[in-house]
């Protein structure tokens, strides 16, 4: 069977990293829609054109590169360019760098495809503007209210930051595929997590995406001075949130189970002096789990308990649903495929869910679509020390090669 050239993965994606590499802090900044973002994705285009593919870069900023038959539905392969902040080496891009090595590959050994390849780049997965653009305009997941309103956390809108570029934001509403131009899609990432690293394993075989509700929750007390309240007369708002941290591991061992995620990411205190009982506290809750009635069942159940909580420190209880993201399953066609591939290469795996969103989430509901992880060292990404070692970038990118050979013959 033919094998990718795991060099070249490494020197494209060193070369990639320079867009928007920190010397400082030694991150990447590619955040979707800057100036080196767009640059970056100009780069991979002429990457793609020097193999011979035809390339276009659709109206979600997604680049696309085309190589095998016209005029039949494609088998797609790739992930997102863009990165967050201070992002590392491996995320989305390894994905982009090992379809196109996959590429070279099969023009290098000749094989005949019966199906188009297409690599993708998508766009503006990282959630700059709060969404996964490109692989929702890539589904048909868009809307024209949503295009308008999209703004990032400096307020810059999404309909701006495209303009910029010489972009209508309305563009990418026509970006949509469907079944009848796209056989299958498969994406390769880095884990992202711990697991496959502590479980001693090469290749995650990704059955399901988690689905992810995020509240912001604001707890109403009394602020007060911290020397003269007593302290059974506060309506202290720290307290509840701390009361409500301590409910969360309940929470899930009772409406849970072993895939389901509660997170407390982010706290604000008022006024946050340290001579005042806090008066008000602003907080988020992130839920995850990969069947959607669990979800439900933790929703309800933070709800209850902030309430009881509210009551018992004489608090008032706001909260607002910012995302619902139901959980999203692997097409079991493709996640066999996977399987079965991993063991032809007698590398060890392990089925898992995904916790983090992918953009196969969007692609599976227009696609058979299937993820692929590989060992992230020591669960570490978002950062500049994100790794994976070269050995499992070149085994995970061997199991996407026979698996987007094997999607693109009859």
């Amino acid at each position: 069977m033919p094998d990718i050239s795991v060099q070249r993965i490494e020197r494209d994606l060193l070369a990639l990293s320079k867009f928007g590499y920190n010397e400082a802090d030694k991150g990447i900044y590619r955040q979707g829609f800057s100036d080196v973002d767009m640059e970056a994705r100009r780069w991979v285009m002429n990457l793609m054109e020097e193999l011979g593919m035809e390339t276009r870069m659709d109206g979600a900023g997604n680049v696309i590169g085309r190589y095998g038959p016209k005029d039949k539905p494609a088998v797609m392969v790739g992930s997102h360019l863009d990165t967050v902040p201070a992002g590392g080496l491996f995320d989305g891009a390894l994905g982009v760098m090992a379809g196109i090595e996959c590429v070279r590959a099969i023009k290098e050994n000749d094989i005949e495809l019966d199906y188009p390849i297409e690599i993708v780049g998508t766009a503006e997965e990282e959630g700059r503007f709060g969404g996964m653009l490109g692989a929702q305009a890539l589904a048909g997941c868009l809307t024209m209210d949503w295009l308008e309103g999209a703004k990032d956390a400096n307020g810059v809108l999404l309909k701006e930051a495209m303009a910029a570029h010489g972009m209508n934001h309305l563009d990418a509403l026509h970006a949509y595929r469907n079944r009848e131009n796209l056989r299958a899609f498969i994406e390769l990432h880095v884990e992202q997590g711990p697991v496959l690293e502590a479980k001693e394993k090469t290749i995650g075989v990704v059955d399901g995406i988690s689905g992810v509700f995020k509240w912001m929750v604001r707890l109403i007390g009394k602020a007060d001075h911290a020397g003269t309240a007593p302290m059974d007369m506060r309506s202290d708002a720290f307290l509840g949130l701390a009361d409500f941290a301590h409910e969360i591991q309940r929470i899930i061992d009772e409406e849970g189970t072993d895939r389901s995620r509660i997170t407390i990411g982010h706290v604000a205190l008022k006024p946050g002096f340290p001579h005042t009982v806090p008066g008000e506290v602003d907080f988020t809750i992130v839920g995850r789990d990969l069947d959607g009635e669990v979800m439900k069942g933790l929703a309800n159940a933070c709800r209850r308990v902030l309430s009881s909580i509210a009551r018992k420190h004489r608090l008032m209880f706001e909260y607002e649903q910012m995302s619902w993201l139901e959980p999203q399953y692997c097409s079991g066609k493709v996640t066999d495929l996977i399987e079965a591939n991993t063991k032809k290469r007698g590398y060890s795996y392990m089925r898992m869910p995904s916790g983090a969103g992918h953009d196969v989430q969007f692609l599976a509901r227009v696609t058979d679509a299937g993820l692929i992880f590989v060992p992230s060292v020591k669960g570490v990404s978002h950062a500049p020390d994100e790794w994976t070692h070269w050995v499992d970038v070149e085994r995970g990118a061997n199991v996407l090669l026979d698996c987007v050979i094997d999607l693109a013959k009859e």
